[in-house]
């Protein structure tokens, strides 16, 4: 074997022998992770930004759209962290200001929970949700356009509709509402009940299909107890006889909680949410 220079194949340098070697600067031990199907495989940490968005860096963009998660569920809170440094950078890469950044929320998938439990699919949606404290995001959201057994579920039409409306608000600053019910807030009221507040309400809350499902309570054991909740103008009261002191509601909470109907008056259905913050 030989090395060669790329002009001129006449000084071609032997390369068998001993090899001597030199640390230039010692920046800390960094271990690649280990790829089971080589430097091919799509996970590898550079290879989709070397190969997809690097090539694109010079056009002009309005702004992008983010549909993926699923293979974060394990690691919500790693999530919460990488996107947003994820979306800065590049917006760094290409110089171009803040552009707009709409994400699609995980849309339900698997078997329901007959009992409310800890789920990383809620997690992640949480982190997904928290991005939007980064400027000039939005999201829409699919709590209620999964399928059980398709984790790509077929329904893209209200995706998109919902996404246009989102984009309308975020890239062209147009008034509306760009998303459904999002909770911002709670009172612990006498009578062993939970009031909800929202943003997003537009002209008004509604339960589609029947009373309003998968909302849960817990007390201070932490274990949480499926509840009975009403539409109280702009607000929401969550209560059960299983907790007569409530500390926190949940809404939504699990891989694949079938049949959410909480949505506001434009038909926009509410992201799953959590009042606490105990590990899920």
């Amino acid at each position: 074997m030989h090395l060669h220079r790329a002009d001129d194949d006449s000084d071609a340098l032997p390369l068998a022998g001993e090899w001597r070697y030199c640390v230039e600067h010692n920046w800390g031990e960094v271990v690649p992770p280990v790829q089971e199907w080589g430097t091919g495989n799509p996970n590898s940490p550079h290879i989709l930004f070397d190969n997809r968005l690097a090539p694109l860096i010079p056009y002009g963009l309005r702004g992008v759209v983010w549909y993926q998660g699923e293979s974060n569920v394990g690691e919500p809170g790693l999530y919460r962290r990488m996107l947003p440094l994820m979306i800065q950078d590049w917006r760094r890469a290409w110089g171009q200001g803040d552009f707009p950044f709409l994400q699609v929320q995980l849309a339900n998938f698997g078997a329901p929970s007959p009992q409310p439990e800890a789920s990383g699919w809620a997690e992640l949606r949480e982190a997904q949700s928290g991005v939007l404290e980064e400027t000039a995001t939005g999201m829409a959201v699919a709590i209620d356009i999964g399928e059980s057994s398709n984790i790509h579920p077929s329904n893209k039409l209200d995706v998109g509709k919902r996404l246009a409306l989102s984009a309308l608000a975020v890239a062209y600053g147009q008034s509306g509402i760009p998303s459904g019910p999002f909770f911002s807030g709670m009172q612990i009221e006498p009578g062993g009940r939970i009031r909800c507040w929202f943003r997003h309400v537009g002209g008004g809350l509604e339960s589609r299909g029947g009373a309003l499902r998968h909302f849960a309570l817990a007390g201070r054991d932490r274990i949480f107890y499926w509840a009975d909740a009403g539409i109280e103008g702009e607000t929401i009261t969550v209560s059960s006889p299983l907790v007569p002191e409530p500390i926190a509601v949940r809404y939504a909470w699990a891989n694949s909680p079938e049949g959410c109907n909480l949505y506001n008056k434009e038909g926009l259905p509410a992201p799953p949410f959590r009042s606490d913050s105990w590990p899920a």
